[in-house]
């Protein structure tokens, strides 16, 4: 994956596209692999992921946002300086959707491509734009719709939230059925992958059956399961630290190495002063002992010591800092982990819920749930145990779904998951002010339309076209 970090995201994004000569390059699998290449670079940085990343996590009922993201945890919407940072995340995934697009166009041309080679690689790059339209349209909701079929144009409207959903199911259902089981690199979309989006897309939708359905192909293909562990520690090695490159539970994963760009989000969760990454860190986000949920967690789930830890700089005697993202061996601010951006135990907290939804509290909802609760205790996830949950535990459908939302908090916490379940749940103000005791904005569930954007389409209009309160 060292090979995709070194094809520069800005290196087939000149304002002239024919600086590339399209009739001698995307001919071979060399050549189309380093075009496809050029796509995930655009992922990494502080500007994009980290960003992306530290403006939902500040915004969850778990987290809080320090000195600049504290205006994120107060739910009002962005202010003037996390407007700016907005920014960065918009352009830098417009530019994977270019270079996406640059690849749809052209692979089929190919002269000295199989048919099958083509499919792959245009089942890759459908991938990547679904993914890169899905996280515009959870924050900005309807936005320009750019394909290889305008994407030299400037000058083009916003399209409206549906559009784009249904732009990203096309190229997720192409995806699906192009892509392989093995991928061409590590942290290259495969079948999984498509139908791990595949699934989170049709929950945003609200099409539970056919989200159920994607759940199930993921976990029946026998391609996944989730890593064992018996402490604390294991954690760090065998799922979330600088060492683990590949596992049985990573589904998609966002790839990062310090001696290029590093991930940005580890500076955002720990102070300086922490050895957990060799003296860096900003510590803009942590959490405290006071708040409910961190304050129930049970401290027998080997989830709660791995995760969280004291500092004397944190903001106040009851805070704690997150050490799940943590590299000892990091030489700036950023590090070696990969991003988890689908793993296999959301999956099965997926399959609980919408199993729950669509046939209520089954025996295959239930184990879904104790095979990651079982992990969490350091117990085997394959076999019963004394802290599993039982049917009769759950008066109805809907008790069981609140304490799944609960695992998925304790499972996916400091991973940038947790505002949007809230918000994909329609829970997300009776969260927060049941948690916080705050309430949320409306201004505070999508981002502005950023100001290059509406200074230079002249198809959009800054006060027109703009989200609600900007």
């Amino acid at each position: 994956m060292t090979g995709l970090l070194t094809v520069s995201c800005a290196d087939l994004l000149e304002e002239n596209p024919k600086s590339i000569a399209v009739e001698t390059f995307y001919n071979t699998p060399d050549e189309v692999g380093a075009a496809l290449n050029a796509i995930y670079p655009c992922f990494n940085g502080l500007d994009v992921m980290g960003y992306y990343w530290a403006l939902d996590e500040s915004s969850s009922d778990m987290v809080y946002g320090r000195g600049s993201y504290a205006i994120l945890s107060t739910y009002v919407g962005l202010d003037v300086t996390n407007t700016t940072r907005i920014q960065g995340v918009w352009s830098a995934t417009y530019r994977a959707i270019r270079n996406a697009n640059i690849c749809i166009q052209n692979i089929p041309e190919g002269k000295e491509l199989t048919e099958q080679q083509k499919k792959l690689f245009l089942g890759e790059a459908h991938f990547m734009r679904a993914f890169s339209y899905l996280m515009l349209v959870k924050h900005w909701g309807g936005v320009p719709l750019r394909t290889e079929e305008n994407m030299s144009e400037l000058s083009l409207p916003r399209s409206s939230a549906s559009e784009i959903w249904d732009l990203i199911l096309q190229d997720l259902l192409f995806a699906r059925d192009n892509l392989s089981d093995s991928p061409r690199l590590e942290g290259v979309p495969t079948i999984g992958s498509a139908n791990a989006l595949l699934t989170e897309v049709y929950m945003w939708l609200g099409k539970t059956n056919d989200a159920l359905a994607a759940a199930k192909s993921v976990i029946q293909s026998g391609k996944f399961s989730l890593v064992e562990i018996t402490n604390a520690d294991d954690f760090d090695s065998k799922l979330f630290g600088i060492n683990v490159s590949a596992s049985p539970e990573k589904i998609f994963y966002l790839k990062y190495s310090r001696l290029i760009q590093g991930n940005a989000i580890l500076p955002l969760g720990h102070h300086a002063s922490s050895p957990y990454l060799n003296g860096f860190g900003w510590m803009g986000q942590y959490t405290d002992t006071t708040n409910p949920i961190i304050r129930d967690w049970d401290k027998a789930d080997l989830r709660y010591e791995y995760n969280w830890y004291t500092n004397k700089n944190a903001p106040g005697p009851t805070a704690l800092l997150n050490k799940k993202f943590q590299d000892k061996e990091a030489t700036t601010n950023g590090g070696s982990n990969d991003m988890p951006y689908y793993r296999y135990a959301e999956i099965l907290l997926w399959f609980a819920e919408l199993e729950a939804k669509v046939n209520g509290v089954t025996d295959a909802a239930v184990d879904a749930l104790n095979q990651v609760r079982r992990r969490a205790y350091g117990k085997p996830s394959k076999m019963a145990s004394d802290i599993d949950f039982k049917i009769a535990d759950f008066t109805n459908a809907d008790e069981f779904i609140r304490r799944v939302i609960l695992e998925y908090g304790f499972e996916t916490v400091f991973e940038g998951k947790r505002w949007g379940y809230l918000r994909r749940l329609g829970i997300a103000a009776q969260q927060i002010r049941d948690v916080k005791g705050l309430e949320v904005n409306e201004k505070h569930y999508l981002w502005p339309i950023v100001i290059n954007e509406t200074n230079y389409n002249p198809a959009i209009d800054p006060t027109k076209d703009q989200n609600p309160g900007y």
